[in-house]
């Protein structure tokens, strides 16, 4: 997990006990443009995360919660300004570098099964530190709709498929139509 992000809370893993301890994040102007540059975005205008923090297992750390951020990127129509509310659920599971829990079975040739929508594998960590902010960035970041349009706005007819009289353009590929592959 990377550690050197535009928005960084970090959490003392020997802190971390049984009972769950309630962190809250909040990015301030300055984490949130870099936020935007990092994301791809016109501007992140709002970036809040809630997590609980509690020990898993003998040495592993569970971070559940929720990010909610507001962004702002062009209609892929028309380019006037979208924002998009995201509200994300967060489920994470840390263990550290070397820990029998986060190695996957060698099952030597065998099949292996994923539930696509089972628990993720522990995630190592290094050192004594794990960066919720980081977490809380990466899940805002997959939540984000690429392709972002304006309510109620649709795409046209295709610019490239009209010639300059508004008559439909003959296919590149009419040309081929009658072509019988020539002998060699």
């Amino acid at each position: 997990m990377s550690t050197t992000g535009p928005f960084a809370y970090k959490i003392n893993v020997g802190h971390v006990s049984a009972n769950p301890l309630t962190v809250k994040m909040e990015a301030d102007m300055t984490e949130r443009e870099a936020l935007a540059r990092d994301w791809g975005v016109s501007a992140v205008l709002d970036f809040a995360a809630t997590f609980e923090v509690v020990r898993w297992k003998r040495d592993g750390v569970r971070l559940t919660g929720t990010v909610k951020c507001r962004v702002e990127q062009p209609c892929v129509v028309t380019l006037e300004p979208v924002v998009q509310n995201i509200e994300e659920p967060v489920s994470a599971t840390f263990v550290p570098d070397g820990s029998k829990l986060a190695r996957m079975t060698d099952l030597s040739g065998g099949e292996i099964v994923i539930d696509a929508e089972g628990p993720d594998m522990p995630e190592p960590f290094a050192g004594d530190v794990i960066d919720a902010g980081a977490v809380a960035a990466e899940f805002a970041a997959m939540a984000i709709d690429r392709y972002p349009r304006k309510p109620g706005v649709r795409f046209g007819e295709h610019i490239e498929s009209r010639d300059d009289d508004g008559e439909t353009a003959p296919s590149p590929f009419a040309a081929l139509k009658d072509w019988k592959g020539g002998e060699n």
